[in-house]
């Protein structure tokens, strides 16, 4: 019986125990949670930081972005066409939440009026903005993703250059961005004080001075305010009214983790970008920024000393030290060693315009040692300018009259502007006695010409055999879509006049980029107005020029045409026959075409390592391009998409049209092109018989 209690005692023990602990277990588990859930989200709203000065920070820094000894954040340095990136480390879960930010900011430039692009202030989903633009797309986007959708990217700038591309209102103000530089709304650069007054007072963003700037978003309404105000070194406080104010949701735009950051460029001009202090805060106001701590802007901008400080000083520093006669002469030899030419026209293309000094010890004196290549238009220097180091292309072209010279220059400080992946880039020029000098940047593996007809002191890198089937169609297409820009996209029609392989440069990834073009407009502006002046060379020359000696985008196709059966079949425009007389490579080609031979005429030393119907493909691309008759050739979007497959090329059947072709030339005034090369009379009947089907 004892023992009977016992045993019913412990089981009904064990069970109330065995009760109690699952009721604890559940209420432990329960009380867990919530917390970590409470703790979770008081992370994700609270999360904040604020940064008076930036000594210490650990960003994540690329391009030009660095952290001075001051604690300053310095974006860029002063040097031509780079970009700065500085990103706050931690990922933000900021969809669909309000949030708020505050910066302190100076930009300075080299000149008083004139800056580079400005700063933003941007949300995107990545880190890694490499593909970027180091020009007027302020280091965030580039010509081929600005606007689109999937970019993610809510931004705030600060611009201090005027681009027509993306409808800017002037050269000083500020814009709310959505994945593209073409703003919401933006607004001149200003604020409203808080003076009882309230009307609205003009900021210059590049007159050296800190200003602060808020943004703040709301998540419920998606109302975005942007305030800016000069920088208040008693309460560091913002304005009542804001700036600027648009309501935009952007838990479309913003992904569900973001990072937030600063970006910059310069492009042209030398100027340096600096943020002294920044906040931010997730579900409310960004703490405040403590401006007493802030280190202060940099006030030596080593500016470009102007012509007359070149000439006072050294003359003022001779009279000084009573230098004698014989230093006399030497200085004086000295200043006309660099002197140029400059007219007051001058002044609006400033920016523009590089120092003779800088390009001669850029170029060590214009030594052999760094001549690139010599052409129709001049000689061709490589150098490094003496501030920034900068890689650049320096051509020396002669100009003996004045004429249409301001007009010249205007085209050139225009072309400058041009933002294309296969255009060589136009820095700027230089004028100096009989010369004009223009600045490139530099293309490191050189002209297209030595790959393909390289010479014995080329040495064993630049040998036709290494350019493959990839890089050469490659290079092709590029220089399509260059032509595209130039005739149909940029603001206005450009015709290069001169398209042939010595006229392609390659940069370091073997891309295919277009230079010169616009110079055989010099030969227009400083030939006598009385003359006809025939502008190209010869091989590349559509025959419609021997009558009218006007270019049009029908002769750069012409051109291109000859350009594409040069790069495929790796030989020159105009050949020697086995008894040495001259041969039209498009003679050549439609020979070996008419023969059902045409995948012959593909250059040899690819040793057969290509598509065949590839290689018909883009040479009957070329032959269609340089057909004698200009209606017959296509547009130069028509070429990409036959190269890219996206339509087919037009059938070409036979015509006889010889006899018309024949006489056609000749109507045309082109009698001296036949006459220099009579194998062209001959071939006339094979080429022109292969008419387009329209």
């Amino acid at each position: 019986m004892y023992a009977t209690t016992s045993a019913w005692l412990d089981r009904e023990t064990r069970s109330e125990v065995t009760t109690m602990s699952a009721n604890k277990l559940a209420l432990i588990l329960v009380v867990g949670l919530l917390i970590n859930l409470v703790a979770r989200t008081a992370g994700d709203d609270g999360h904040q930081f604020v940064y008076s000065g930036f000594a210490g920070s650990s960003f994540l820094l690329d391009g030009a972005a660095s952290v001075t000894g001051s604690g300053l954040l310095e974006l860029t340095n002063g040097t031509l066409r780079l970009k700065g990136h500085a990103i706050y480390r931690t990922p933000l879960r900021l969809r669909g939440r309000s949030f708020s930010s505050s910066f302190v900011f100076g930009i300075l430039s080299a000149y008083p009026d004139v800056s580079a692009n400005g700063i933003a202030l941007f949300v995107a989903p990545t880190t890694n903005l490499s593909g970027a633009m180091a020009a007027q797309y302020i280091g965030l986007l580039n010509s081929s993703n600005n606007g689109n959708a999937t970019n993610h990217v809510f931004a705030v700038e600060l611009d201090t250059m005027q681009n027509n591309e993306f409808r800017d209102l002037s050269d000083n103000h500020v814009g709310i961005d959505v994945n593209s530089l073409v703003s919401v709304n933006s607004t001149d650069a200003g604020y409203y004080p808080d003076d009882g007054n309230g009307e609205f007072r003009n900021l210059t963003l590049i007159s050296h001075e800190a200003m602060q700037v808020w943004v703040d978003y709301e998540g419920g309404t998606g109302r975005i305010n942007v305030t800016l105000a000069p920088l208040n070194l008693k309460t560091g406080s913002r304005p009542a009214r804001p700036l600027l104010s648009v309501v935009h949701d952007l838990s479309a735009v913003i992904p569900d983790t973001a990072y937030i950051g600063f970006s910059s460029s310069t492009g042209l001009v030398s100027s340096r970008h600096y943020i002294l202090g920044w906040s931010f805060a997730v579900g409310g106001p960004a703490p405040a920024i403590d401006v007493a701590r802030l280190p202060k802007l940099p006030r030596d901008f080593q500016k470009p000393r102007s012509k007359a400080m070149e000439v006072i000083l050294p003359i003022a520093t001779a009279a000084l030290v009573l230098l004698t006669g014989t230093a006399l002469v030497l200085l004086r030899r000295r200043q006309l060693r660099y002197s140029e030419l400059r007219e007051d026209w001058e002044v609006e293309f400033g920016p523009h315009r590089f120092s003779y000094k800088d390009l001669f010890r850029a170029t060590e004196g214009f030594k052999n040692k760094n001549l690139l290549g010599v052409g129709g238009f001049g000689k061709v220097y490589r150098g490094a300018l003496p501030a920034s180091k900068c890689q650049i292309a320096v051509k020396r072209v002669s100009h003996s009259s004045k004429q249409g010279m301001k007009e010249f220059v205007a085209e050139i400080v225009s072309i400058g502007r041009m933002q294309h992946p296969n255009l060589v880039q136009l820095l700027g020029y230089c004028r100096r006695k009989g010369e004009l000098l223009l600045v490139y940047e530099y293309m490191s593996n050189g002209s297209l010409d030595k790959y393909l007809h390289p010479q014995p002191q080329d040495g064993d890198k630049q040998n036709g055999a290494t350019l493959n089937w990839a890089h050469r169609l490659g290079i092709i297409k590029g220089i399509a879509s260059g032509l595209i820009y130039l005739h149909e996209e940029w603001e206005k029609v450009v015709v290069h006049r001169d398209i042939k392989a010595s006229n392609v440069l390659l940069d370091a990834g073997m891309n295919g980029r277009l230079g010169d073009f616009g110079l055989a407009m010099l030969y227009d502006h400083t030939a006598d107005p009385e003359t006809s002046h025939v502008v190209g060379t010869i091989g590349y020359l559509a025959p419609e020029i021997g009558r009218t000696s006007k270019a049009t985008i029908l002769t750069d196709v012409f051109a291109f045409g000859i350009f594409v059966l040069e790069v495929i079949c790796g030989k020159k425009p105009i050949m020697q026959d086995s008894k040495d007389d001259q041969l039209m490579l498009a003679d050549w080609v439609v020979g070996h075409w008419s023969r059902g031979s045409l995948v012959e005429a593909v250059d040899t030393r690819l040793q057969g390592e290509y598509d065949d119907d590839e290689a018909c493909v883009v040479l009957k691309v070329g032959l269609l391009c340089s057909h004698p008759f200009p209606e017959a050739r296509p547009a130069m979007r028509q070429v990409l998409q036959y190269l890219n497959g996206d339509m087919p090329v037009p059938e070409l059947v036979p015509a006889h049209l010889s006899l018309q072709m024949l006489a056609f030339m000749q109507n045309e005034g082109f009698d001296s092109y036949i006459m220099s090369y009579p194998s062209s009379v001959e071939s006339v009947n094979s080429f022109t018989s292969l008419v387009q089907q329209r």
